[in-house]
């Protein structure tokens, strides 16, 4: 890792957003900066955008257009991204799981990546709202 606190290009990152619940009106976020929080990291290997059911063709489409793999949920958008990052640490497929979330219910999950060796960052919209349990857990914390 050099000063910057960046690792290697060969470094694999998985970026993990909770669509719903950072892609808000009050919340100016870019995918297109998400994705670039990721390249920070090292190399993107998976980039998910996981959004419920309402989302609007044209917010699918962007995701799309700015390299996210969408997923669409008629459940709980928080489990399938919890259960896809954690499997993403677990089996080896990421070196770094960047989750942008505020919501503290994916701490658990930065925590199991932890425990196998994988680097954690997490990403909050802005202040209002951001879990302090998140930016606590995680070995690095981005506030946009």
């Amino acid at each position: 890792m050099d000063l910057l606190g960046r690792l290697s290009e060969s470094t694999r990152v998985g970026v993990f957003v909770d669509g719903p619940n950072v892609l808000r009106d009050e919340f100016d976020v870019d995918l297109d900066d998400l994705r670039e929080l990721g390249t920070e990291e090292g190399t993107v290997a998976a980039a998910r955008l996981y959004l419920d059911e309402h989302a609007t063709p044209s917010l699918i489409q962007a995701g799309e257009a700015r390299g996210f793999d969408v997923i669409t949920t008629s459940g709980d958008v928080d489990v399938r991204l919890a259960v896809d990052a954690t499997a993403a640490a677990v089996e080896g497929s990421v070196d770094v799981v960047v989750v942008v979330s505020r919501d503290t219910d994916f701490k658990p999950v930065l925590e199991r990546a932890a425990r196998e060796g994988v680097r954690t960052v997490a990403v909050a919209p802005g202040e209002y709202g951001r879990s302090d349990a998140l930016r606590n857990t995680a070995h690095r914390s981005v506030t946009l």
